[in-house]
């Protein structure tokens, strides 16, 4: 079952619309969709809401500690409220993913990534979940970092928004612990378009000699 749900971002104005908050995007959907608010702690360094399910409470966490030093704040609440890494789930950008695909996988290496690196080395585990929201790669390593820290497109940013939708309506099968079910739900293909059907043939016009 999963108890903690973590979106990764940078906080402040400045970096609001950029590709590195993308975890902040999700979790201000999930907010929204549980009806949880948002709220500063200062012992998580991070805002964080509390969501009471007959299982027990689900706690919902974005730090507030800038990227970089994401795990201060996810390890503070995690061993205070004795959450196990397999009970984390860590939404955060995914630069191998191209906008609009969103993967879910367990444990793994953080791939370069500063957010997960810091959580690592925090929790001395790499075995959490871990949503992958797609924000494409700009080609070149040298590029990376001011790539996600630019705005994206309009049309990217309605692909990740629409994988993020795609992604909550497994949200309850997450929280229940139905990691199988989840992820086949979260990465299934949306349906092809069917194609028109052909036209009737339309009959002749009968012409007089």
């Amino acid at each position: 079952m999963i108890r903690l749900l973590v979106g990764l971002g940078n906080p402040g104005p400045e970096y609001e619309a950029t590709r590195h908050n993308a975890g902040f995007w999700w979790l201000d959907e999930v907010a929204r969709s549980l009806r949880a608010t948002l709220t500063p702690e200062r012992s998580y360094y991070g805002l964080v809401a509390r969501v009471n399910r007959p299982e027990g409470p689900i706690w919902l966490l974005e730090p507030m500690t800038f990227m970089n030093l994401s795990g201060k704040s996810v390890a503070a609440l995690a061993r205070f409220f004795k959450i196990e890494p397999d009970e984390i789930l860590i939404a955060h950008d995914e630069l191998d993913l191209m906008p609009g695909q969103v993967k879910i996988k367990l444990g793994g290496s953080h791939a370069g990534h500063n957010g997960l690196k810091d959580i690592h080395a925090q929790l001395g585990s790499g075995d959490y979940w871990r949503l992958r929201l797609g924000i494409g790669h700009p080609g070149v390593k040298a590029e990376v970092i001011n790539y996600v820290l630019r705005r994206p497109p309009l049309e990217e940013r309605e692909a990740i928004e629409k994988c993020i939708a795609q992604s909550l309506t497994a949200l309850d099968l997450l929280l229940d612990g139905d990691m199988e079910r989840a992820m086949m739900k979260i990465h299934a293909k949306p349906p092809r378009p069917k194609p028109p059907k052909p036209a009737a043939p339309t009959e002749p016009e009968e012409t007089t000699p």
